[in-house]
This record gives structure tokens, C-alpha cells and sequence, in this order.
């Protein structure tokens, strides 16, 4: 029986792509919000979910980190990485010199920063829920409007193409996480994602954390923080590195971490993405 995915969508986007990447047989439903796809996961409504967790050039994708941090029963079980090519889409018939708003995802919009002050300064640049619902955004618009999305909504939807390929750098990419009820098994070509907070803001701790890795020589992927949104100054950090939590050296490592840290949380041990192209 394949397996049921919800995605950020409607039909088209890079999260339906990250989909079809990652299983083609698996039956797809679509979710208005990344917050809507984790807690669709989160209540058993569905089996898994296909999120984007970080961009090549904006970096973390902020809704997603939240919701994982928030939801103590999503982990991460899986990965895929997708490239991106942005699409500038209109109404048929739009005059791109009339052009005054331009919609997209937030993601997108920050992807084709350069692009948009070079070739359109005086648009408006307006968020939208995703990077295909910005289409019909663009259609109910007061004002000349166009959209940017992937290629395949130029496929789904009647549009007129007013340029491609206008990421701000050629080699665009976006991970995006698998979420499940549980990660994955171990495989032998594992990464694992953790959030943890320090006990005391006091110097060195940090180091102290970082050390138990290094001198393990396990290999760390990516450092980040977030806010706690309790008090200002006040941070979770999270860490992406190499192994499974439930093999040596990663366990001994975890099992170590519980003097200098505070709150420490397994986002999940799941397969390092293997490209099959």
C-alpha cells in the first residue's frame, strides 16, 4: 500500500516535487501551511510529511524549526534535497513594465532578491502562503501583478512566462525533511538533528557541548539558533551532525550532554540524503 505524504501545497509547488523525489508512488495531499502538514503528521491524520527545513541561500526555513521544536511527537525520518528554479509567471496579457506587486512565498521573494531590485525596484514585494498560491494572489490583485513560482505551475495553470531561471544564484537548493511519528532505523549513512539549550549562560559551554563531538571526530553539519521566544537573550540551538543516535560513537556523545545543557531534544536519526540522479 503506498504511503500517504502531505505537502505544502496546492498542486505544483517544490514541496509536491520534493514528494515525487522522494517516493513517486506515494499518494499526496496537500495542506495550506507547513504548520497545517506537521500537525496533520503530529495527529495520526496522516503518515508522513514532506516540509522545507533550509534553503542554499536564505538559509533555515523558520516555520519549520518552530514546529519541530513545538511538537515533541514530529521527528525527522527522511530528507530530500530539491534544486530551484523560479519562474517570474503573470495573467495573460500583463505588460511586465506595468508590473506593481510581485507575490511569492517569503522564501522565494528573498531567493530572487537581486533580481527583483535589478529588474522591477519600484514592485511591491508581497508574501504569500506559498510559492503557487501566489498565482491566484497575482490574479485578485487591484494592481498589474505577477508571480514567482517553480516551473511546473507555468504547466497547471493558464500564465504567461515572463522569465525563468531568476534565483539570485544558479545553484539554488532547498532540503526538505520527512516528518513522521518516529525517525528512521539505522542505515550506516545516518545524520541526526538535535535542539538543546544551555543550564547557564556562562562562558565556554557551548564549547563544551561542541566538544563532545569533536573528540568523538564526529563530524558536525550545521550550527544554528533560535529564540525561545520567552526571553530576549535566551536561545535553543540546533545542531545537524553525522551518525545515528542509537549507535556508538553518537550515543556515548548524547549520553554526555547532560551536564552542561539544560533541555536536549532528538529532532531525528534518518538517512543522509542520496541524490538518484
Amino acid at each position: 500500500m503506498a504511503r500517504t505524504l502531505g505537502f505544502l501545497g496546492p498542486e505544483g509547488t517544490y514541496s509536491e516535487s520534493a514528494c515525487i523525489l522522494f517516493d513517486p508512488t506515494s499518494q499526496l495531499k496537500p495542506y495550506s501551511t507547513i504548520t497545517a502538514v506537521g500537525e496533520a503528521v503530529a495527529s495520526g491524520e496522516i503518515e508522513e510529511g514532506m516540509v522545507p527545513i533550509e534553503n542554499s541561500l536564505e538559509g533555515q526555513v523558520t516555520f519549520t524549526l518552530d514546529l519541530l521544536i513545538a511538537q515533541p511527537n514530529l521527528h525527522i525520518k527522511g530528507e530530500a534535497d530539491v534544486p530551484i528554479e523560479h519562474f517570474l509567471l503573470a495573467k495573460p496579457g500583463t505588460n511586465p513594465d506595468e508590473i506593481q506587486v510581485i507575490y511569492s512565498h517569503p522564501q522565494a521573494l528573498g531567493q530572487c532578491r537581486t533580481y527583483l531590485e535589478k529588474n522591477f525596484p519600484n514592485a511591491q514585494q508581497m508574501a504569500s502562503l506559498s510559492t503557487v498560491l501566489c498565482i491566484k494572489d497575482s490574479f485578485e490583485s487591484p494592481y498589474p501583478a505577477a508571480a514567482i513560482t517553480p516551473g511546473r505551475a507555468a504547466e497547471l495553470y493558464d500564465v504567461d512566462i515572463l522569465d525563468r531561471g531568476i534565483q539570485d544564484v544558479a545553484n539554488n537548493v532547498t532540503r526538505f525533511a520527512l516528518l513522521g511519528l518516529t525517525d528512521h532505523a539505522p542505515t550506516g549513512n545516518d545524520k541526526t538533528s538535535m535542539a538543546f539549550t544551555l543550564e547557564k549562560d556562562s562562558p565556554g559551554l557551548l564549547h563544551r557541548v561542541l566538544g563532545e563531538f569533536a573528540k568523538r571526530d564526529i563530524n558536525l553539519l550545521k550550527i544554528e539558533s533560535r529564540p525561545t521566544k520567552q526571553l530576549l537573550g535566551e536561545y535553543i540551538f540546533l545542531l545537524d551532525c553525522v551518525g545515528h543516535r542509537e549507535e556508538s560513537p553518537m550515543k556515548e556523545a548524547l549520553a554526555a550532554l547532560s551536564d552542561p545543557i539544560s533541555m536536549l531534544r532528538i529532532l531525528g536519526s534518518y538517512p543522509r540524503w542520496i541524490s538518484p540522479v
